[in-house]
């Protein structure tokens, strides 16, 4: 939350190069760790639970995460001071969710097949 909240002079300025400039890919990065240290610090209720479980967990993991990204963006637009929100913003913290939520699962298969070999 500090990190949103610090004023953009803080931050250095790049000149973009690519469409999609680097406070998006940092963006994503950031927002990647969140739900990714949810699903791990339950990963042993996750092992242990079913496919369903599993599935749930995700999920609703992927839910805060999403909402958390949206208030964020919410809070630099109407409180942070000299912090704008912005709704490519918040799909950049969407797409860092996401892939938090698909390093984990990874990670979790590729455990479960190296314990049945």
């Amino acid at each position: 939350m500090i990190l949103v909240g610090l004023p953009g002079s803080y931050f250095p300025n790049v000149p973009v190069q690519w469409k999609i400039g680097p406070d998006k890919i940092v963006h994503a990065l950031m927002f990647s760790g969140l739900p990714f240290s949810i699903l791990w610090g339950y990963r042993d209720r996750f092992i242990k639970g079913d496919l369903n479980f599993r599935i749930k967990s995700c999920v609703i993991v992927l839910m805060v995460a999403i909402t958390y990204g949206a208030v964020t963006e919410l809070l630099q637009s109407y409180v942070f001071v000299g912090r704008y929100g912005s709704v490519f913003d918040f799909l950049a913290d969407v797409i860092g969710c996401i892939i938090g939520v698909f390093v984990f699962v990874l990670i979790y298969i590729k455990k479960n097949q190296k314990k049945s070999l």
